[in-house]
């Protein structure tokens, strides 16, 4: 049986290269206006809760200012990653890798248990016996597949140019398209986080076999 499926695997690199490009190019989208609001209006510095930082073209694409370029480049990549989430979602659901793999269970709720993860974690110790991964594991998974990736979907939809008149209640939704663009821009640095997370832990837990398995699908 193997470890990772075809669907995974697909979606798992499509997936990275949409928000690698996504990131990048949001921070070159970020550097036209530094400063980030809620509600549904914001203008002034006085008004934001938050400056964020000008971005070095070394983390940008382009790698040059150019709002109408990062905008292409957002949207070259955004459709595809909102339809790989749409597959990604049907087929854990069809071939219940969610329902198997990622559901919590709720013995794995109480502080007992979820205290032990914890210190497995810091040992470095990642077998885990009668699941394919662990409760923090899971809770990672179901945060960034469950809310951070479909709330960049939606948030973008909301601060898209023209959208609120089409759809004026995903705008409402989220308190103000400037409240949706500061979810965006926080939802993309929690996918970040998560991003050095992972790698880490992949590079921790044996990358050679982590990688060749996502690629072949390896055996349980």
């Amino acid at each position: 049986m193997k470890r990772h499926n075809l669907a995974t695997r697909l979606w798992h690199w499509v997936n990275l290269a949409c928000v690698v490009i996504l990131f990048m190019s949001g921070l070159n989208i970020s550097n036209a206006h530094l400063w980030l609001y809620w509600g549904q209006w914001g203008f002034a510095p006085e008004q934001a809760w938050l400056r964020v930082p000008r971005f070095p073209g070394w983390m940008t694409i382009p790698d040059y200012y150019s709002l109408a370029a990062a905008r292409d480049w957002h949207i070259l990549a955004a459709w595809p990653f909102a339809l790989g989430m749409l597959f990604m979602w049907a087929a854990m659901l069809a071939n219940r890798h969610f329902w198997r793999d990622l559901r919590t269970s709720r013995r794995e709720w109480k502080p007992a248990a979820i205290r032990h993860d914890i210190i497995q974690h810091l040992k470095l110790n990642f077998d885990h016996e009668g699941s394919k991964y662990n409760f923090l594991q899971k809770l990672a998974y179901g945060l960034v597949l469950g809310i951070l990736l479909p709330g960049m979907i939606f948030s973008g939809l909301a601060i898209s140019p023209g959208f609120e008149a089409a759809a004026p209640w995903l705008v409402d939704g989220f308190g103000g398209r400037q409240s949706a663009r500061s979810i965006h821009f926080i939802f993309a640095w929690g996918i970040f986080a998560f991003f050095v997370v992972h790698v880490v832990l992949v590079l921790l837990s044996g990358p050679v076999r982590q990688i060749r398995d996502m690629i072949t699908g390896g055996r349980l």
